[in-house]
């Protein structure tokens, strides 16, 4: 699903990446540790278009997306990604179900069916109840789920996540970490997921450690 090869990124004189090759297989739930300042966010943001590399090529679903321009990168991000950070990130005056069609309608896609879809997600995910609360309404379990359906609207090819549960107290932290296997298994869906968390990485089916902007293990 994702293969990166001799990625390479500095920040002025300071080597952050150092020639990275990876592999990561479809369907799987891959966490991504290490201390702070070992490189894990800047992989994410390269591996997930956010972020060029200095050298080397990034390859997601068979795409080279290293080759794209500007605007095919924008748009296969729309399309074949999903992101999940610490702070969800949703819009304060639209409801739940608004805030998961957000991508979908970006990509011009039937409005009605983009709200059927929106409305099918948050009912697998237990937020059917919720659908035309606003953020402030909701709690912060519910919020992150609410991130997660909007992830999903596209139906991407991997979801890349940066401290999902970092945020949440221990029985949301719980709940959004069976979520993720829930949908590996329901979906066939791709994780990758930087995190601190020894809980959520150990359950993992793969640990990548960085240190220094090396992968050691």
């Amino acid at each position: 699903m994702i293969e990166a090869v001799h990625i390479t990124k500095s920040f002025g004189q300071v080597s952050v990446l150092k020639d990275i090759e990876l592999h990561i297989s479809k369907g799987q739930v891959v966490s991504i540790v290490g201390a702070s300042g070992a490189g894990k966010t800047t992989l994410l943001q390269i591996l997930g278009t956010l972020l060029k590399p200095d050298s080397g090529d990034v390859i997601i679903d068979g795409i080279n997306i290293s080759k794209l321009t500007a605007n095919e990168t924008a748009r296969f991000r729309n399309q074949k990604i999903g992101f999940v950070f610490q702070f969800h990130n949703l819009l304060p005056e639209f409801t739940a179900i608004e805030n998961v069609a957000i991508p979908a309608m970006i990509a011009r896609g039937d409005k009605k069916q983009i709200y059927k879809e929106a409305q099918k997600l948050l009912e697998k995910l237990n937020l059917g109840h919720r659908l035309h609360h606003r953020p402030s309404e909701l709690s912060g379990g519910e919020q992150q789920r609410v991130a997660v359906a909007r992830a999903l609207i596209n139906n991407p090819a991997v979801i890349f996540a940066d401290e999902p549960s970092g945020n949440l107290d221990s029985a949301h932290k719980a709940e959004l970490h069976q979520l993720f296997f829930f949908l590996r298994d329901e979906f066939k869906q791709t994780f990758v997921i930087v995190t601190h968390d020894k809980e959520l990485a150990y359950l993992s089916d793969r640990i990548i450690e960085m240190k220094d902007g090396l992968l050691v293990n």
